[in-house]
C-alpha cells in the first residue's frame, strides 16, 4: 500500500515509517521539513504546511492516510476536506483525553466525550486538548469521503519519545541510590510502547477497518512496582525504592506528573477510570504487547545513544528529593 503520513519524523510518526516499512508498504511523509530533516533519506518528504500549504499534495493518491499532527478541528479540516478523493480511508491518531471525564472505571469507546467550553479555545497545550482532539474527529467524519479509522491511544511510551513522562523513571533508577515512590507499589498503570501502537494501526489500515478503537496497555494491568523492578533489572541498579504515601506527598506539595510521573493520586476520584480504559475491542482486532522489560530496556538505551544526560523535562529534582525522602524517614520510619 501507498500510505501518506502526515508529520513521520517524531515518536509516533517514526514507528509509524518504520513498521509501514517492515510490512512492505511505500510511505510518504508531508510535514514542514523542520524536525529530524535527515531522518529515512529513502523515503519521500513532501514539505508544506497543513495549516493552509498543501500544494505539495496536488495530483497525487494514496491508499491510506495516518494523521499523526492533528490537533486542531480547523487544520484537521483542511486536510479531511483537501485529501477527501485522494485517499481510500483516514486514520486519526486522537487520544483517550477526547472523554467527558474519567471518573468512571472501565471507559470504552462510546463513553461520552468532552465539549469544548469556548469555541475560540485553540491551546492545545492545556485543558482544551482533549476536546480539540474530540471536534478533530468530527471534523473528519464529515469531510472525508472514505473510510475513518480514530485511534485513542492513552499514554504512549518508549523510545524517541520527547515527553520525559515515562522515560524519567528508567533514567532516575539508572542513577542508584534511594528513590522516592508513590506508594502504593500495587497501583495500576495504563501505556503503550510506540512501536505496539504503530503496529496496530498498520494491521488495522490493512484489514480496512474503521470506528474508534481505545489503544493503550498492557492487557493484564501493569503496577508501579511492576515498573520500578523492570527499571532496576534495565539499569542494573541497586537502587532501593521508598515508597511515600500518598498523604505525605500532598502535603509537601508533590505534583503529580509535574514532580512524579506517571502518579495518579487516589484521592481524586476524578481520576478514578484514568488507569482503567476498557480496550476489549482493540484487543478482539489482535492489539499485541511486548513485555515492559523490554520497552523499559529500549527506552533507556535509547536514552543513553543521545547524551549524557543530567536532568528530565519534568520530574523532581534531585537535591528535593532527597530533602523529602529524609523528611519522610524521620517521621514515619523511626
Amino acid at each position: 500500500m501507498k500510505i501518506l503520513i502526515l508529520g513521520g519524523k517524531r515518536f509516533l510518526g517514526i514507528a509509524l515509517v518504520e513498521a509501514a516499512l517492515e510490512a512492505g508498504h511505500t510511505p510518504t511523509l508531508f510535514n514542514r521539513g523542520k524536525t529530524n530533516p535527515d531522518l529515512f533519506p529513502n523515503v519521500k518528504n513532501l514539505v508544506g504546511d497543513r495549516d493552509g500549504n498543501l500544494e505539495a499534495l496536488k495530483r497525487r493518491k494514496w491508499d491510506a492516510v495516518i494523521d499523526t499532527s492533528g490537533y486542531l478541528p480547523r487544520v484537521v479540516k483542511q486536510s479531511a476536506s483537501f485529501l477527501s478523493g485522494k485517499c481510500d480511508s483516514y486514520t486519526f491518531i486522537s487520544s483517550i483525553s477526547v472523554y467527558q471525564d474519567f471518573k468512571t472505571p472501565d471507559i470504552a469507546e462510546d463513553y461520552p466525550l468532552a465539549q469544548l467550553e469556548d469555541p475560540e479555545d485553540e491551546n492545545y497545550m492545556g485543558d482544551a486538548y482533549g476536546p480539540l482532539k474530540a471536534l478533530c474527529e468530527y471534523e473528519i467524519q464529515k469531510n472525508f469521503k472514505g473510510r475513518t479509522l480514530v485511534i485513542r491511544p492513552g499514554l504512549i511510551v518508549g523510545p524517541n519519545d520527547p515527553t520525559d513522562r515515562f522515560t524519567y523513571w528508567p533514567w532516575r533508577v539508572s542513577l542508584g541510590g534511594k528513590v522516592l515512590a508513590p506508594a502504593p507499589p500495587s497501583s495500576n498503570l495504563q501505556f503503550i510502547d510506540v512501536r505496539d501502537l504503530a503496529s496496530f494501526v498498520i494491521n488495522m489500515i490493512e484489514k480496512e477497518k474503521e470506528g474508534a478503537y481505545n489503544v493503550t496497555g498492557p492487557k493484564k494491568p501493569a503496577t508501579f512496582g511492576s515498573l520500578l523492578v523492570a527499571c532496576r533489572e534495565a539499569a542494573m541498579s541497586e537502587t532501593n525504592f521508598v515508597w511515600v504515601e500518598e498523604p505525605f506527598l500532598i502535603n509537601e506539595g508533590v505534583s503529580p506528573w509535574t514532580d512524579l510521573p506517571l502518579w495518579v493520586p487516589s484521592a481524586d476520584p476524578s481520576y478514578a477510570g484514568f488507569y482503567n480504559i476498557n480496550i476489549n475491542k482493540a484487543l478482539k482486532e489482535g492489539l499485541k504487547f511486548r513485555p515492559i522489560s523490554q520497552t523499559v530496556t529500549d527506552t533507556l538505551e535509547w536514552l543513553h545513544s543521545l547524551r549524557e544526560v543530567k536532568k528530565m523535562k519534568i520530574g523532581m529534582d534531585i537535591s528535593r528529593e532527597t530533602k523529602l525522602l529524609m523528611k519522610y524517614q524521620s517521621q514515619f520510619q523511626n
